[in-house]
């Protein structure tokens, strides 16, 4: 039986080596506006040094969840052991309470290609990853969260929709959904989508960890960037978001332009906003306590 923790709460950031001397500073307690963070797996598998320190800090007074690029589920390949091996010892070493990749595949025969590619919607991919997810699932002793990524290109052989693929995915494997909103806004204008069916396709109990990041707009298609601010599109349909599911813990992703502690923690503090607009909740928050 697979380790179900649904502790999480409240709005988070990913965390950022660059971020570390505001988030470690003299006082030890946290600082306002966060309740915990995000760290990508692969930062910190098998690492030591100042890396591991600063994380070991961290993990004193927040708590972590774990997010990871290299899983592959989709993947032709058999599964990574190494890589899981050394995804448990990290997992075992700091207790996240959440462990999360992506629904893609990241390469073939050996060759990484260092990026998610979508995976085919079809049933003959759905129950080739249900089982890869499933025997993740038992390795690891706990349920999985997979994101939804941005695409841009589809299948000739597509049999059904995202929404559809990864609701039936949810329920097939027992896994849980990592709700990249800003990735179904992209996805959604690519491909000519309405991001409220997508929404409205999800099965509620199952989203546990919801991402927002900026993109880039190139007119007639747009991509996922993660260095920019959340975009007002996207923003409102976080609000849509909360308002069907309720307050889901939320963070911000920034991978590049990244900018100062305190200017990420005012984004989040609009998330924070938003999502008491939207449940219509009192004033107050955790984090501002």
């Amino acid at each position: 039986m697979t380790k179900d923790n649904n502790t999480l709460t409240g709005f988070g950031l990913g965390l950022r080596p660059k971020h570390f001397p505001a988030i470690l500073n003299d006082h030890a307690g946290r600082t306002p506006g966060v309740d915990w963070f995000e760290i990508l797996s692969e930062n910190f598998i098998k690492v030591g040094g100042p890396a591991r320190r600063n994380l070991d800090r961290v993990r004193e007074r927040y708590p972590i969840v774990m997010h990871g690029v290299s899983l592959s589920i989709g993947a032709p390949d058999p599964l990574d052991m190494n890589y899981l091996a050394g995804l448990k010892a990290l997992i075992d070493r700091i207790e996240p309470v959440l462990v999360s990749d992506h629904l893609c595949w990241t390469g073939a025969h050996g060759l990484n290609l260092h990026d998610l590619l979508p995976v085919p919607l079809t049933k003959e991919a759905l129950n080739h990853v249900a089982d890869r997810v499933s025997r993740v699932q038992d390795y690891l002793g706990r349920r999985i969260l997979l994101e939804n990524a941005s695409t841009y290109v589809t299948f000739a052989a597509d049999e059904m929709t995202e929404w559809e693929f990864i609701s039936a995915l949810a329920e097939k494997a027992d896994c849980h959904i990592l709700l990249d909103v800003n990735n179904v806004y992209v996805s959604g204008f690519n491909h000519g989508f309405s991001p409220a069916e997508y929404l409205a396709g999800l099965p509620a109990d199952r989203i546990r960890q919801i991402h927002l990041a900026g993109h880039q707009n190139n007119g007639d298609h747009i991509v996922d960037t993660h260095d920019a601010p959340v975009a007002d599109p996207v923003w409102d349909l976080y609000s849509q978001t909360i308002s069907r599911f309720g307050p889901i813990p939320t963070m911000i992703e920034r991978d590049d332009n990244i900018p100062e502690f305190s200017e990420l923690v005012a984004e989040l503090d609009q998330a924070r906003a938003l999502c008491r607009t939207a449940t219509r909740e009192p004033a107050t928050s955790e984090a501002a306590a």
